[in-house]
């Protein structure tokens, strides 16, 4: 919490981690947690650290405590046809930016973030939010923009930002597990949509799904003559899949 508390003492009231999961993934949403901190937050749970660090078990047990620890936590998300529509450091900004939506309405605006890396993905720049306002109205552009630090390896040397990085894997995780059970064949349950041989063997047999991200030139890993989407499969969208319906189709 040094970090952290160097922003609190400094003058910020609320100072949110953030960090991201599923940027490399072929398949599934792009996610970003956000963990919320105060002068008066304790030191993390024991054994916090990097979600990559952990077990899965123990991500998992961890949830609990994380979720009471922060004064306020979220875990956004952009889906693969927004990702393949605007990109995905766009992506990226709007799943940060619905993380932090979220959290506004429990704790009021943050005044700092803190982010893992060294991009600042977060901050509005001159681009529109490809009519963000329109897809979460809480996204207004009147809401005051908080100040962004970057810091690499801040999910090493941040407990907010580690804790935000655990609660977007397991919610992550959670998710395509869940949509494994539409396509069996990708073993999402086992890959959470990576590039995993089992996940590409079933590229080349099937095609893409509605879940995939079409725009990552997926067909070069698929055998010629392979169907563009796989037969008979339902269309779920992440809109059912996900908690609060958060997702666009």
């Amino acid at each position: 919490m040094r970090q952290e508390r160097s922003l609190l003492t400094g003058g910020a009231r609320l100072v949110a981690g953030m960090d991201e999961v599923g940027r490399g993934a072929l398949a599934g949403p792009v996610s970003v947690g956000v963990v919320v901190v105060d002068a008066a937050t304790r030191t993390a749970p024991q054994g916090l650290t990097d979600s990559k660090l952990l077990t899965p078990a123990a991500r998992v047990a961890m949830v609990p405590q994380l979720q009471r620890w922060g004064v306020a936590w979220a875990v956004g998300h952009a889906g693969p046809a927004e990702i393949d529509a605007h990109g995905i450091v766009a992506a990226l900004r709007l799943a940060g930016r619905r993380a932090l939506a979220q959290v506004r309405r429990t704790c009021g605006d943050v005044d700092v973030v803190l982010l893992d890396g060294s991009h600042d993905w977060l901050s509005r720049g001159d681009v529109d939010l490809f009519e963000a306002t329109d897809l979460d109205p809480a996204m207004s552009p009147d809401v005051p923009e908080p100040a962004v630090r970057t810091l690499v390896k801040a999910d090493l040397q941040c407990s907010s930002v580690a804790a935000a990085s655990v609660l977007a894997k397991v919610e992550r995780d959670g998710l395509l597990v869940r949509l494994a059970r539409q396509y069996p064949a990708f073993a999402w349950d086992q890959n959470k949509g990576y590039s995993a041989p089992a996940h590409l063997e079933a590229l080349r047999s099937h095609g893409p799904t509605p879940q995939h991200r079409r725009s990552w030139n997926l067909r070069a890993l698929a055998d010629d003559g392979a169907p563009a989407s796989v037969p008979g499969a339902p269309a779920v969208t992440l809109d059912a899949a996900l908690p609060g319906g958060m997702m666009t189709p």
